[in-house]
């Protein structure tokens, strides 16, 4: 294998591929990156498998000797950091042994025979499109509430449902909800399904949809126990999660008796300062009292033996006779963060019932969370 490359494109490449090799491998092909060149196509190829996520990537080369190898995945990627942005030259040997040239010197590192390494799943039938821009609201908007329980498993990754006129994706950690629906372009040709995405999977995602550029379409395809998603020059695969998931659908509440309008980043940032005092406790709660005469809401934090916050909002819409609501601080503050609009709407039927939080026009986003039990 000989190539010739620049720093920075490696750099960029690698990056991506080393987020799916595991700090703990359990075994050692894990912890490699195979390294692909061909002649014909004129670029390299990175890749990582561990078996439950894989992530390809490829880029254009000056290559001389097409072929393959493995190499040590955080060896690799620390030199190349370090490297200064030059051309690269890659040599290999019959036996694996890789030596890089650049401009300050010279590194030699062995590598292992690309037989050990498992390639990615290749999968069949045909793919759905959808906008990348629209996927990553979609990712941002609910994975904030999957769970981190590794015994809920099924909870820790996102619910993807293709259904016949939108996708939704949905997110819970038992505590609270979030489900976003969006719309499909009115050209696609997709037959519904729904699958359960790992969260690791869907980080590592939103991560390469970012980057892309402007217009660039994700293409997905699925088999019952194994997803794929491509970015441009990037293929990411997963493993789906088993096991049932909740019937969410069926938790939120189709009426309300109350709502509050209320300005999202005012009340944002009421949230963190009293987070400050809320978060000496176990129950992390905060007070929202809407039961005044005025078109105001208070808010308010006690940690005994430490201190007390109150901070008040002014105009805010109410609908209804108004009530006092706890709330663990943590839960609202990471809806309001991901929440695209200007005001959001709290609706809400009783102290201890399910309360929803949604965005004031444009997305369809709805967050469920359950109230915290204020005990006199």
């Amino acid at each position: 294998m000989k190539f010739k490359c620049d720093r920075h494109d490696l750099a960029t490449h690698l990056s991506l591929v080393l987020r799916a090799v595991p700090s703990r491998p359990t075994h050692p092909i894990f912890a490699s990156i195979l390294v692909k060149c061909s002649s014909k196509d004129q670029r390299v190829t990175l890749t990582a498998f561990d078996l439950s996520m894989g992530i390809k990537t490829s880029f254009p080369a000056e290559v001389s000797k097409g072929d393959s190898t493995t190499l040590p995945a955080k060896l690799l990627g620390d030199i190349v950091q370090k490297l200064p942005n030059v051309s690269l030259q890659f040599q290999s040997d019959s036996a694996h042994q890789t030596v890089i040239n650049a401009l300050s010197g010279k590194y030699t590192m062995q590598g292992t025979s690309p037989e050990d390494f498992t390639e990615l799943p290749a999968l069949k039938g045909a793919p759905v499109e959808l906008p990348a821009e629209l996927f990553l609201d979609g990712i941002r908007n609910t994975l904030f509430a999957a769970s981190t329980d590794e015994h809920k498993q099924a909870l820790t990754g996102i619910r993807f449902s293709i259904l016949e006129d939108s996708i939704e994706f949905a997110a819970t950690d038992g505590h609270r909800l979030s489900v976003t629906k969006l719309d499909i372009p009115e050209d696609s040709d997709v037959e519904p399904f729904a699958i359960t995405i790992p969260g690791r999977s869907l980080r590592e995602l939103e991560r390469i949809v970012a980057t892309a550029n402007p217009g660039t379409m994700v293409s997905i395809m699925r088999e019952p126990e194994e997803v794929s998603f491509t970015v441009g020059e990037t293929l990411l695969t997963s493993r789906t999660l088993n096991g049932q998931y909740p019937e969410y659908r069926q938790l939120i509440p189709r009426q309300f008796e109350q709502q509050l309008t209320v300005d999202r980043r005012s009340l944002l940032g009421a949230l963190e300062r009293l987070s400050i005092l809320a978060n000496q406790k176990s129950n992390h709660l905060v007070l929202l009292d809407f039961t005044g005469t005025g078109p105001e809401l208070n808010l308010s934090s006690d940690a005994q033996e430490v201190g007390c916050g109150n901070e008040t909002l002014g105009d805010v819409q109410v609908q209804g006779d108004g009530m006092a609501i706890g709330f663990n601080v943590k839960y609202l503050i990471d809806s309001l963060k991901v929440l695209p609009s200007t005001e959001i709407q709290v609706r809400l039927n009783t102290p201890t019932s399910p309360v929803v939080v949604a965005p004031l026009g444009g997305m369809k986003a709805t967050h469920l969370i359950m109230p915290v039990q204020i005990r006199s």
